[in-house]
Order: C-alpha cells, then structure tokens, then sequence
C-alpha cells in the first residue's frame, strides 16, 4: 500500500516552511528583488531542510533538494507576477507546490525505498492538522477577506489572529474527540460575544466582515476536523 504518512509529513513541512517559518518582510523582500533576494534562497533552504528533517531519512536527500529548488522557481514566478490578483495568485501559487509533492511522492512510492524511521509513533494526520488550523489557515482567511474589510480601525490585527487560532484548535480537539455539541456551544459563545459589537456598529460592512470571518475560521476548522478525523482512521 502507498505510505500515505510520508505524503502527509510532506504537506506537514510545506505548512511549517510557507506559513510559520516565512516572515512578511521575506515576503516584501521576493516581490521587490526577485531572483536577487536573500530570502528567496533561504525560504527554499528551509524547505528542503524541513523535508529532511520530518522525513527522517538521508536517504531522502534528492527529494528535498527537488523540494527546494521548485519552491524557489515557483516563488520567484509568483514574486514576478502583479499583484493585482493576490488571491489568485496565493492560490495557483499553492497548487503548484502541491502538484510537485503529490508528484514527488508518488515517484518515491514507485521507487520503493524506505523511510519511515520514526522510533515514536505519530499520528501525522492530527499533527498536520493542527499545524494547518494556525497561521497556514489564518494566512487564507486574511486573503479571502481582504476584499471585504471595512475601512477604519477594527481592533488590533494580531488579536484577531490570535482569537482566532486558538478558536480552531479548539475546535479541532472536539471534533477529534467526538464534541460536537461543544463545537456549538463555542459558535454560539462566540456570537454572543460578538452580537454587542455587531448591534453597536450599525455597520453593514462591517457586519458582513465578521459573519464571513467567522464562517470561515468555523468552516475550516470542521473540515479539517474531519479530513483528520478520515485520515487516522
């Protein structure tokens, strides 16, 4: 049978290096240079190291080198590109990086080498998972919806972020442990809380900001609550 844990571990590393490890000033840093910024190599660096790293296996290194030097081709098309559709692009942008690790693994299965030497057993799934519901999903969320922020002053960016990832790992602790109904007392806590802000605004707007956020921050949470829930079965 395929090692699906390696795909996962795989997807695990990307998550770490693209949206944890990554800071902003990288990012503002590849858009201006391009093919001459500092960052652009060490980002892919960190990628291949991080592939090495969870995988485990020295044998491994041709991948992760493959890894790595993809991830820097494709962030410096993607650094090359106006930034009028960032979403679009955002979204293309992780496809590819996708695309090349189904790629890579599905190689690796046909090859047939060896690398799972964990000495400890890890559910990859539920580690992937929760790494995903931090900045990976706080990362989408802000680009989705960007278009709808209201101008103005709403309350300090990092709390948000904050609130909102531990919001999500909560949720993903109860859906892992079989909550529901404590999944819906939280949306039902957190309207609550959110009913006196919403009421005083008289802001559409701003109104339409939260409920999407939200919805959305709740909804990736169950899906991959359940992706989680799938996968370690």
């Amino acid at each position: 049978m395929p090692d699906t844990d390696l795909l996962i571990k795989l997807i695990l590393a990307h998550l770490i290096g693209d949206f944890i490890l990554q800071r902003e000033e990288w990012v503002r840093d590849k858009e201006e240079k391009k093919f001459r910024s500092l960052s652009l190599y060490l980002h892919a660096l960190i990628h291949s190291v991080l592939a090495m790293v969870i995988v485990w296996n020295w044998h491994f290194w041709p991948y992760a080198f493959v890894l790595g030097a993809s991830h820097l081709l494709i962030d410096a098309l993607k650094a090359a590109l106006p930034n009028g559709q960032r979403l679009l692009w955002f979204l293309a942008d992780q496809a590819l990086h996708v695309v090349v690790i189904v790629t890579l693994w599905a190689h690796h299965e046909r090859e047939l080498l060896e690398m799972d030497f964990w000495l400890i057993d890890i559910s990859w799934p539920v580690v992937m998972g929760f790494v995903f519901v931090t900045w990976p999903a706080a990362f989408m969320i802000r680009e989705v919806i960007r278009p709808f922020t209201p101008d103005g002053n709403i309350g300090p960016r990092n709390a948000g972020l904050t609130i909102g990832i531990i919001e999500r790992l909560l949720v993903l602790v109860l859906l892992i442990n079989d909550q529901w109904e404590a999944v819906g007392f939280l949306l039902a806590a957190k309207s609550v809380f959110r009913f006196r802000d919403l009421k005083e605004s008289k802001d559409r707007h701003f109104t339409e900001y939260i409920l999407i956020g939200t919805l959305l921050s709740f909804g990736i949470a169950i899906a991959s609550g359940l992706i989680v829930l799938r996968l370690a079965s």
